[in-house]
């Protein structure tokens, strides 16, 4: 179904609530505001497949107007809030978007940001700052009745590129592209996870990451409620479960980390037991950490493995995992290869890339060359993730082709960050690499080689972090810098970006 049918049955039912203030978004409100933003969008002459950008913390605005662009036939692209001004711009305008609304509450700034993005209509939700035109103004005197020409759209998420720069990964649109066409996710999560229209889904994370967004707007097609948490607490989480008689909820192995070290009168505080599902992907999860939440809350730990590429899924539920530790699942909807060099399929138990063979497609846009390199020969799909399969077809991941490092279930790109660096002038090569971390999964670590050895001091680390801080938004920001004579490199200029990582890794052993 669609949210505007549940506004028509149960107008007055809540679709989302703030966890934190409380305030509330019925479902009839939520069709008549995104009906008034899918106006907007045409009266702005943004037609079918074309885009609008979104820059927003969790809010009810947030979904809003992303249904008011789904509901219009165009792409909605979610900048995550944290970035800066200069990383939005690239989003934007490498997306196409003809519109971004953005708030008060992100990390770049807005006079920074309407300086760059000359030529592209903004808004702002709330008091708008200058440059920007109010978003409340432009669609206040917009219908609240459907659109004429209503046509089902598509987030554009993006990912990793091959420069270091994000790509956008534009997802096949149903032949049928009624509103009301059911997706594959809403069969899923019914299916695995028991989601239904008395659920009530607790959301953790940002709404701009891929598995928020994707989830809450399957929500709102079932017809439950999701409560939006404005900013990971790991107390307040467990507070929400308690207040809003949370059914399902869905984190990244970091929030079990913080909640796990919660003191114990504070763990043993609230009552939990509404919860029926904790869904956990984002990032793979220490097996000692999950074995623990299995302890705490029991066997309703369910984890799934996919990308935002949507080529494939793998799911698992605490009984599976407990006979298989560390498995992330069989496959649901594809089947799973593991690749040799060669691209010829590997014996069981033996390590490869991991191939999703599956009906999906999709493709990163402006980027024909890392599309291909996404599929084989076989037109089977990789996320670029190492790993193996057992004799049941319970799949483990071991290692990430990519290097890319996951800090509390966010995607960090090395590339991007040593791109920057190497254009400071005191600095002649770096590498950034993922290094263990307790709490975070993995941390961002830059290994520099400055121009002059003499560089090479506490003082200059401090120096590059200030000006790393100018151009990046904060979850990049190495956490240690530390300093090299020479970085490993092959003659051709390789770098062994390995090398370094696994002298990291092994001093934790």
């Amino acid at each position: 179904m669609h949210p505007s049918v549940h506004a028509r049955t149960q107008p007055d039912k809540p679709a989302v609530i703030m966890a934190g203030s409380g305030e509330t978004l019925s479902y009839g409100e939520l069709d008549r505001a995104s009906n008034r933003a899918a106006h907007h969008f045409r009266a702005h002459g943004i037609g079918h497949d074309g885009a609008i950008a979104l820059c927003l913390e969790n809010s009810p605005r947030f979904l809003e107007i992303m249904i008011g662009a789904l509901r219009a036939g165009i792409y909605a692209v979610p900048v995550p809030s944290r970035l800066t001004a200069e990383e939005v711009e690239y989003i934007v305008r490498d997306s196409g978007a003809a519109l971004l609304i953005a708030s008060r509450r992100i990390a770049a700034d807005p006079a920074d940001l309407a300086a760059r993005l000359e030529g592209i209509a903004l808004g702002m939700t709330g008091d708008p700052a200058p440059g920007f035109a109010s978003w409340d103004a432009m669609v206040a005197a917009q219908p609240d009745a459907p659109i004429a020409d209503e046509l089902a759209g598509s987030p554009m998420l993006y990912s990793s590129g091959t420069t270091g720069r994000p790509k956008g990964i534009r997802l096949p649109l149903p032949d049928d592209r009624s509103i009301l066409t059911t997706n594959q996710l809403v069969v899923t999560m019914k299916a695995a996870f028991g989601f239904s229209a008395d659920s009530v889904y607790l959301v953790p994370a940002p709404l701009y990451h891929a598995a928020p967004l994707h989830y809450s707007l399957s929500m709102l097609r079932i017809g439950g409620t999701i409560v939006a948490m404005e900013k990971f607490d790991p107390e307040a989480a467990l507070a929400a479960i308690e207040r809003y008689r949370i059914t399902h909820a869905q984190f990244v192995p970091t929030h079990f980390v913080r909640m796990l070290k919660l003191p114990a009168a504070a763990r043993a505080r609230y009552d939990l037991s509404s919860l029926r599902f904790a869904i956990h992907a984002a990032a793979p999860c220490p097996v000692p950490v999950k074995q623990a939440m299995i302890d705490w809350w029991g066997p309703i730990i369910m984890e799934y493995y996919a990308g935002s590429e949507g080529c494939g899924t793998t799911i698992i539920g605490s009984a599976d995992w407990l006979a298989h530790p560390g498995s992330v699942g069989r496959p649901v909807g594809c089947a799973v290869h593991i690749c040799g060099d060669d691209g010829e399929d590997l014996p069981v138990g033996e390590t490869g890339l991991v191939y999703f063979e599956g009906p999906n497609e999709f493709r990163y846009h402006n980027d024909p060359g890392k599309t291909a390199e996404a599929r084989n020969a076989c037109g089977w799909a990789t996320l670029g993730d190492i790993g193996r399969l057992d004799a049941e077809g319970f799949l483990y991941l071991t290692d990430r082709k990519s290097f890319m490092i996951i800090s509390g279930g966010v995607n960090i790109y090395p590339q991007e960050i040593e791109n920057l660096l190497i254009t400071h002038p005191r600095v002649m090569d770096a590498a950034v690499i993922g290094a263990p971390d307790a709490e975070m999964g993995e941390k961002v670590v830059a290994v520099v080689q400055p121009v002059n050895w003499k560089d090479a001091t506490p003082e200059f680390a401090v120096e590059l972090e200030a000006w790393l801080r100018e151009h990046l938004s904060g979850v990049k920001i190495p956490r240690r810098i530390d300093f090299r004579e020479e970085l490993p490199r092959e003659p051709t200029g390789k770098l062994l970006k390995r090398l370094l990582r696994d002298e990291y890794w092994k001093a934790v052993r």
